[in-house]
């Protein structure tokens, strides 16, 4: 059995509150901070904070990638827009942030969106370029004390596609 295959999608709960915000604030410390400044950081914690996660619960779906009873992936899907994509840093190059991708997109194939957006980090560029998305605009949001926080926002046009049967399929 691959890596991929003994985790498994599901839906957000209530209860993952504390274990998703663990994670997204421990991979915003671990990829970010060799790339961004410090103010950039708090920024990105502030943007995904408990009270974000609980509002994009609301507003749309959050799917968990769980291995062994651990939360080690996370994204969200609101209306048309990709989400809060984390992968533990100790699991990233596997896989799994690709997987978390395709499920997301493939939700919003069923919601009848036909173009995602998201916005698009320094260190995680070259991954949804590999998965098809251009980018579309370059920015730089200042965060005080002269620091910059640049990324870029990127689409991608989704199609519907035949289920991956091989793993992914019907986990959720």
């Amino acid at each position: 059995m691959s890596k991929l295959c003994s985790a498994h999608f599901r839906e957000y709960r209530v209860s993952d509150l504390e274990a998703v915000l663990s994670l997204v604030h421990h991979t915003i410390d671990v990829s970010y901070s060799s790339v961004y400044p410090v103010r950039a950081i708090k920024f990105f914690k502030d943007f995904h904070s408990e009270a974000k996660i609980i509002e994009r619960h609301q507003n749309g779906k959050i799917l968990i990638l769980e291995k062994d009873g651990k939360v080690i992936g996370t994204g969200s899907l609101v209306g048309s827009d990709i989400l809060c994509v984390f992968v533990h840093p100790r699991l990233q190059y596997q896989g799994y942030g690709k997987a978390i991708m395709k499920e997301l997109e493939k939700k919003a194939v069923l919601n009848a969106v036909s173009e995602v957006v998201l916005s698009v980090s320094l260190p995680s560029r070259r991954f949804y370029e590999s998965l098809g998305y251009k980018i579309t605009g370059s920015y730089s949001t200042d965060v005080g004390e002269g620091q910059q926080l640049n990324y870029w926002e990127a689409k991608k046009e989704l199609r519907e596609e035949m289920p991956n049967t091989r793993c992914w399929r019907d986990r959720l």
